[in-house]
């Protein structure tokens, strides 16, 4: 489908999407930015309901056309999602349109994604010749890994059934005008966490009278090293980094107290598993040889992404519309990122794709969204809805 035949305003999404980077919000504090998308979908006269997951926004457009009640070319109805939520770090680039807000940054590119949805429901409210219904699903707190979960709490799929659902994120290690779909594991699993170590204080002259647990917390980060290498088959996805620690003040004094957070990561939820299980059991271990009291908390958590294969294939097969299919990507490495989207494809059948656009990585403090790929992502997200709700 040429860019011709998509009914919306480039120059207007991407001063939108460029309002929205201006103006970042974090996880659940997304009131300005779903106001907005609220505020346009209903002047686009699309149904739009409010407060999905605290601060979701849910679009829905039935098409015009009738179609089968049931039977393999039935009425289906198909979700696509957006995030919106950005993340708590400054922004050190200077563009233009750089974040007004003091530590909050649209550093993963979710602006963009949320402006091409609403470029694909642009069209869409001008353009209802089809059979069935397009759910336009706008998510909070992506980075936290809770909106998703909030938002199905909410009861998102028995207020909006669907029979599939996709999302679209930018990579920058993909060229623009490219695009990544794999079948399976796309991006990794997530477990933060975050390790409590209780001892007992007193002088740094006077180590014998206390339960340090600064040693305790070296031991647990050597220790914790050995849960990948030791414990979790060399041919196996897998990494446990430690990011942070905190303990003390003074240097001639013991604190009772120290803590540590870090990260797990993996494609199989079995290895998951045996992964915390280690965790659990060192921390267990540590504390029994230093005489300190160990907690380990989980948070933060999301399954691995994984796409299902009839979902994957049309999405290639819509992506090869738009770009060309020497410019989709199908056999390419699955990412240790993590995405709460996993969430949604544990549910029901989907897809998550990759839309290239170069430039630096996300997270990094200088990252802008590629506003010239707006219109592929939009034409990727029409040309894929119109496939499948004709299928």
């Amino acid at each position: 489908m040429g860019a011709d035949l998509i009914d919306t305003d480039f120059d207007e999404l991407v001063a939108l999407r460029r309002d929205i980077h201006a103006n970042p919000e974090t996880a659940f504090d997304e009131m300005r930015t779903s106001e907005l998308v609220a505020a346009k979908l209903r002047a686009w006269n699309i149904e739009t309901h409010t407060g999905v997951g605290k601060t979701g926004v849910v679009g829905v457009i039935r098409g015009s056309r009738s179609g089968p009640e049931s039977g393999p070319n039935s009425v289906r109805t198909i979700a696509l999602r957006a995030d919106m939520d950005a993340l708590p770090m400054n922004e050190e680039g200077r563009p233009l349109h750089r974040s007004l807000r003091q530590g909050v940054f649209h550093g993963c590119g979710h602006d963009g994604h949320t402006a091409m949805l609403l470029g694909a429901a642009r069209h869409f409210s001008r353009h209802r010749d089809f059979a069935g219904t397009l759910v336009l699903i706008f998510q909070p707190a992506e980075e936290t890994g809770g909106g998703a979960l909030a938002m199905l709490d909410d009861g998102l799929e028995t207020r909006f059934p669907y029979d599939e659902i996709y999302a679209m994120h930018n990579a920058p290690h993909f060229a623009p005008g490219t695009f990544g779909v794999r079948d399976g594991a796309m991006l990794a699993s997530c477990d933060e966490f975050e390790i409590n170590v209780t001892g007992v204080g007193g002088h740094g002259s006077s180590p014998e009278k206390t339960k340090d647990p600064v040693a305790a917390s070296a031991q647990l980060i050597c220790a914790l090293q050995t849960v990948v290498s030791r414990a979790i088959d060399p041919a196996a996805a897998a990494v446990l980094s430690v990011g942070s620690i905190h303990a003390g003040s003074a240097s001639n004094v013991i604190p009772s107290q120290a803590k540590m957070t870090g990260t797990v990561r993996t494609f199989d939820e079995s290895v998951r598993a045996r992964m915390k299980a280690r965790i659990e059991a060192i921390c267990a271990g540590v504390a029994l040889a230093t005489e300190c009291e160990i907690a380990v908390r989980f948070y933060g958590s999301s399954p691995a992404t994984i796409n299902h294969r009839a979902q994957a294939e049309a999405a290639e097969a819509a992506a090869a519309e738009v770009f060309g299919p020497e410019n989709v990507l199908r056999e390419f490495a699955p990412l240790n990122g993590s995405e709460d989207f996993s969430e949604f494809l544990l549910r029901r059948p989907g897809a998550y794709v990759l839309l290239g656009q170069g430039g630096v990585y996300c997270h990094h403090p200088e990252f802008d969204f590629n506003d010239e790929v707006l219109p592929l992502g939009v034409r990727f997200f029409v040309t894929l809805a119109l496939a499948r709700l004709s299928a």
